[in-house]
C-alpha cells in the first residue's frame, strides 16, 4: 500500500449506523466545526451534506426528505442529496461527503476531494 492509499483511507470515519437514522430522517454529526447532515431516503439511499441550506444556512438536518431530495425548513428551498444543488428557480449549493456503507455501518469521507462547493 502506497502513501496516497493510506491517505485515502484515512479519510473515511465511522459515523454511525442505518439503524441510527429513520427513514426518510437525518442525524447530525459534527466534524471539529463543521454540521454534516446524514440523510436516509424511503429506500435506505444514505447521504451527506453539509446541514446548512445555502440560502439563508438553514438546519438541513430538520428538514423534509423526499423524492432524493430535503427541503430546508426555514424557506423550503429544496436541495438534492446527490448533488446538494438547489432545485427549481433557486439556486446555490451545499456542500456534499462521499458516503460509503459497510454491512449497516455508515462512514463518511471528509477529505472533500468530491464535495460541491
Amino acid at each position: 500500500m502506497n502513501a496516497h492509499n493510506l491517505a485515502t483511507e484515512a479519510a473515511w470515519v465511522l459515523v454511525g449506523s442505518i439503524d441510527d437514522i429513520p427513514r426518510q430522517g437525518s442525524r447530525r454529526v459534527h466534524m471539529d466545526e463543521t454540521r454534516i447532515a446524514v440523510f436516509r431516503t424511503v429506500d435506505d439511499r444514505i447521504f451527506a451534506l453539509e446541514d446548512k441550506c445555502p440560502h439563508k444556512n438553514g438546519p438541513l438536518s430538520a428538514g423534509i426528505v423526499h423524492d432524493g431530495c430535503v427541503t430546508c425548513p426555514l424557506h423550503n428551498w429544496v436541495i438534492s442529496l446527490e448533488t446538494g444543488q438547489a432545485q427549481g428557480a433557486d439556486d446555490g449549493r451545499t456542500r456534499t461527503f462521499p458516503v460509503r456503507i459497510e454491512g449497516r455501518d455508515i462512514y463518511l469521507d471528509l477529505t472533500g476531494k468530491s464535495a460541491a462547493r
